[in-house]
C-alpha cells in the first residue's frame, strides 16, 4: 500500500510538472507566434522563445523556426521533453507591436510572471495597440503611389491618377483580407486591377503613362520586409529560413509584375 502511495505522488507531481512544461512552452509560442507575424526576423524569434523557456525552469531549448512555422523542444530531469510546433499562416507587419512584444518577452525573463498575466499582457497587445486610421491609411498609399511615380519621371497628371489608384489598392487589401485570400493571388487580384486602371486613365486623358503610373503603385505591393528579413537571416546563418524567404519574396514580385503587365499584354 505504501508503495502504491509513492508511485501515486510521483504520477502527480510528474503530470503537475508536465502540465508546468507545457502551459509555459504554449505562452513562448503565443510570443513567438506573434513577433513572427509582425515582421521579426527568425534569429530574434529563436532567442526570445528560448530565453522565455529557460527562464521557467527548462534546462535545454532547442528552437527551430522558418517562415512558416515554429518548433520548440524544452528539456528539464523535472519534466522530462516536451515539444510543440506552431503553424504561421499568415504576416501583418507591425514594428510597434513588435518592440511591444520585445519589451514582453524581456520582462517575461526578468520577473516571471504567472501565465495568466502573460496571457493578458498579451492579449492587450494583440487587439490594443494602436493602429492608423483608415482614412490616415488612404492618404499614405495615395501619397506613396504619387511620390514614386514623380521620382521615376511621371507627370502630374500621372502622379494624381498614381494616387487615386493607390487608394483603390488599399480597399482592394481590405476586402482580400476580409475573405482571407492568400497572399499571392491577392497580390494577382490587386497588380491586375492596378494595370487595367493605369491604362484606363490614359485611355481617358487622365495620365500620359501608364508605365509611369503603374510604377508608383507597384512599390505599394513590393515585398520589402520579407526581402529585408531574409538578407539577414543569410548573415545570421539562418540559410534555409533566408532562402525560403527569399524565394517568397522573389515569387511574390513576379506575380505582381505579371498583374501589371498582363492587361497590356491584353489590351
Amino acid at each position: 500500500m505504501a508503495r502504491y502511495y509513492l508511485a501515486e505522488q510521483v504520477a502527480l507531481e510528474h503530470a503537475s510538472s508536465l502540465d508546468y512544461a507545457q502551459e509555459f512552452l504554449f505562452n513562448a509560442l503565443n510570443i513567438g507566434e506573434a513577433m513572427l507575424i509582425s515582421g521579426a526576423e527568425v534569429s530574434r524569434v529563436e532567442d526570445s522563445v528560448r530565453r522565455i523557456c529557460m527562464a521557467y525552469g527548462a534546462e535545454k531549448v532547442d528552437v527551430f523556426t522558418i517562415t512558416s512555422a515554429i518548433v520548440v523542444t524544452v528539456y528539464s530531469p523535472m519534466f522530462g521533453a516536451v515539444t510543440q510546433t506552431r503553424r504561421i499562416t499568415s504576416t501583418k507587419y507591425d514594428l510597434f507591436k513588435l518592440s511591444r512584444l520585445n519589451a514582453l518577452s524581456r520582462r517575461i525573463c526578468e520577473e516571471m510572471p504567472l501565465f495568466e498575466v502573460v496571457e493578458n499582457e498579451l492579449e492587450e497587445i494583440r487587439t490594443k495597440t494602436p493602429q492608423y486610421s483608415f482614412a490616415v491609411m488612404l492618404g499614405t498609399y495615395a501619397l506613396i503611389s504619387a511620390s514614386f511615380t514623380l521620382f521615376f519621371g511621371g507627370q502630374w497628371l500621372d502622379a494624381a491618377a498614381s494616387a487615386v489608384i493607390g487608394i483603390f489598392l488599399k480597399y482592394m487589401e481590405s476586402v482580400s483580407r476580409y475573405l482571407e485570400l492568400p497572399a499571392n493571388v491577392a497580390a494577382v487580384l490587386w497588380s491586375f486591377a492596378g494595370g487595367c486602371l493605369a491604362l484606363l486613365f490614359v485611355s481617358a486623358g487622365f495620365g500620359c503613362s501608364a508605365e509611369k503610373i503603374s510604377i508608383g503603385n507597384i512599390m505599394l505591393l513590393i515585398p520589402g520586409m520579407l526581402l529585408t528579413n531574409s538578407i539577414r537571416d543569410i548573415f545570421n546563418g539562418d540559410t534555409l529560413s533566408a532562402l525560403l524567404g527569399f524565394c517568397n519574396a522573389f515569387l511574390l514580385a513576379a506575380l505582381i509584375a505579371f498583374g501589371f503587365a498582363l492587361p497590356t499584354l491584353i489590351w
